[in-house]
């Protein structure tokens, strides 16, 4: 490729949308070519730059994605699940790399990334650092090595805007730990506790949510077992490591065939 890859940035007007402009524009690696938002929206048509209060930058933001795909290689996309699948379906139309970091998606939801997957190439994460990515592979290891005698815990915490509940990433965790066990995590997940709930069933999977304040992000998985405790932990204490992890991905798959990726494909842990 004889110029830097276009990256086209959803949801721009939100704070990961807005850290993702910052980090592109800061990049001697990539060029942004368009920002999208929601139809309706008092950014739609504006220049990005000045629209975030800054000096303009020659970017539009537009609320139908076609015109800036076409001058795309990749999309970056921390928006909502409905938007993520729609958007899919113009990426692949414009061979463009998208790169998910949308949190709450169902398992249907995942499912209708596929044919979108087919033409180009789709790197999805609970999570875009390097240090989650990291701890979800020694959540692994460590419920590889440990039997039901030990119980397992997620814990997250993020600020108080924070919409689905438990994290994206602490969903990915949980999954880790099951995929340790050998075990569906849906038949062993336990997420509501309240009131009268009885004793812990052995071998499920617990997920406890705290949501306050600005809290960018942390994860811990306990281990508890009789008379011992192992705790691994991740605090996130800025956004722009998620940024940097996105960018990462963007350029990682440029030159990937269609298909479904993600931050340990990127990050060369898959396998």
């Amino acid at each position: 490729m004889s110029e830097l890859p276009g990256i086209v940035i959803a949801g721009a007007s939100g704070r990961m949308g807005q850290m993702l402009i910052r980090s592109v524009l800061e990049s001697d690696k990539m060029r942004l070519v368009g920002a999208l938002e929601r139809e309706g929206h008092d950014w739609i048509g504006r220049d990005v730059g000045e629209a975030m209060g800054g000096v303009a930058l020659g970017v539009s933001v537009y609320d139908d994605p076609l015109e800036p795909m076409a001058q795309a290689q990749a999309v970056i996309d921390f928006t909502a699940p409905e938007a993520t699948i729609a958007l899919s379906g113009i990426a692949a139309q414009a061979r463009a790399a998208h790169i998910i970091g949308t949190t709450g998606m169902s398992d249907e939801q995942i499912a209708r990334l596929e044919p979108a997957s087919r033409h180009s190439p789709i790197v999805r994460a609970g999570n875009m650092s390097l240090g989650v990515n990291l701890l979800t592979q020694l959540v692994k290891q460590v419920s590889a090595a440990l039997d039901e005698d030990f119980d397992i815990e997620v814990v997250e915490a993020h600020h108080h805007h924070k919409v689905d509940a438990p994290s994206g990433t602490a969903l990915m965790l949980g999954e880790a730990a099951a995929e340790g066990r050998g075990v569906d995590l849906a038949k062993v997940r336990d997420a509501a506790r309240d009131g009268i709930t009885g004793a812990r069933n052995r071998g499920d999977i617990g997920f406890a949510v705290i949501r306050g304040g600005d809290i960018v992000g942390e994860h811990e998985v306990i281990f508890a077992g009789a008379g011992e405790r192992i705790t691994l932990k991740h605090m996130a204490t800025d956004r722009a490591l998620f940024a940097k992890g996105a960018l990462k991905a963007a350029l990682w798959a440029q030159d990937k065939a269609p298909g479904q990726y993600d931050m340990l494909d990127v990050l060369g842990l898959g396998g």
